[in-house]
């Protein structure tokens, strides 16, 4: 009779909640929680923390970041008020998809701007070796190829395949607009004016 009593006092204890300390998520956790509930004042009260480097902290399962979140529900003015506040633009999910990738699959110009301005590499590749500019020209969108093509994306970079956003635009039906916003220039950082293939003067 005793050794029923210890086993069910044995179970009990097992199944017994767990005290509430126990219970709380991790602080990385529940940073990621508020920024998907944009909840302002919690993420600003993690971010305030002294010596934190939250802002880059990502989820467990699929390696997303606070900035692949906002850039995911097209939300710029998160992404501006995350990079302000150090988040990395290049960094990367489990798949090494980063935030400015994400923009240009969404075709989310506003958002591949304020990447690019805090510093967004605009040549990264997925698994597939896709760059967003190649991603712009699938979309046929000029204006997110301008975008990329005058912050120095590559047009002759080649994908997994071999075929470059170049390639691509040649090979669209009606490619007028497409190879005219790739051949649209881009400043360099010397301020002078560069563009891709020849030049007709």
């Amino acid at each position: 009779m005793r050794a029923i009593i210890v086993s069910t006092a044995l179970i009990a204890a097992v199944l017994a909640p767990l005290p509430a300390a126990a219970q709380s998520f991790s602080p990385g956790y529940e940073f990621l929680k508020a920024v998907r509930d944009r909840d302002g004042d919690a993420v600003t009260d993690a971010l305030s923390q002294p010596g934190t480097i939250i802002v880059n902290t990502r989820d467990i399962a699929s390696g997303e970041s606070a900035l692949h979140i906002v850039t995911q529900r097209r939300d710029a003015v998160w992404i501006r008020f995350l990079t302000a506040k150090g988040a990395n633009p290049n960094i990367e999910d489990k798949n090494g998809t980063t935030p400015l990738q994400v923009a240009a699959s969404l075709g989310f110009v506003e958002g591949i701007e304020a990447l690019v301005k805090a510093g967004a590499r605009v040549d990264v590749t997925n698994s597939s070796g896709e760059t967003p500019l190649i991603s712009a020209i699938h979309r046929r969108d000029p204006a997110m190829i301008r975008l990329l093509v005058k912050n120095g994306a590559n047009p002759d970079r080649n994908d997994n395949s071999g075929r470059s956003a170049r390639d691509y635009a040649q090979l669209a039906s009606g490619n007028t607009q497409l190879l005219e916003a790739l051949d649209s220039g881009q400043q360099g950082a010397d301020g002078a004016s560069r563009s891709y293939g020849p030049e007709l003067r």
